[in-house]
């Protein structure tokens, strides 16, 4: 089995909260990324594809095939975006580093033209990063709209 992994990178906010929580518990849990206006991050996705590779290319996946599909599927979708409101498959999640790998391989999984996905990895910061290997997981979703998330400012 062979293992190819192709890297992109986005910019995105998000705030990190709960809306079945109170104010008090959301600080305590998540702390500086519970701010309500959010916080950015400069984000990075690695996707791993294994299989064997075509007697005929070489290849398990064509790299410019797989940049096409993460470009068109999941960071075109997510740069430059407040990851709470502005994109459609995130809405109503949390969008912590560990449920935005589940949320993305969904967005792939059946898109790949060979291989088959292996692992997805997203780095938060040079810190902190979460991998999915695909093993099922049900994430709760929440009404995590913006009027569930008003913040007053002072005119």
């Amino acid at each position: 089995m062979i293992y190819v992994t192709r890297k992109a990178s986005f910019s995105a906010a998000h705030r990190l909260y709960n809306p079945t929580f109170s104010d008090e518990r959301n600080e305590a849990v998540f702390d500086k990324c519970n701010n309500p206006l959010g916080h950015g991050h400069n984000y990075v996705i690695e996707v791993t594809v294994k299989g064997l590779p075509d007697p005929l290319t070489g290849y398990v996946i064509d790299l410019k095939r797989l940049k096409d599909l993460l470009d068109e599927f999941i960071v075109d979708k997510v740069d430059h975006k407040h990851l709470n409101y502005d994109v459609d498959f995130l809405r109503g999640f949390i969008p912590t580093v560990e449920n935005l790998c589940v949320l993305f391989w969904q967005q792939i999984e059946h898109r790949l033209p060979s291989g088959q996905l292996h692992c997805i990895k997203v780095y938060e910061s040079d810190q902190n990063m979460a991998e999915y290997f695909g093993d099922p997981v049900s994430l709760p979703t929440y009404d995590l709209s913006p009027a569930q998330n008003r913040v007053e400012v002072a005119s």
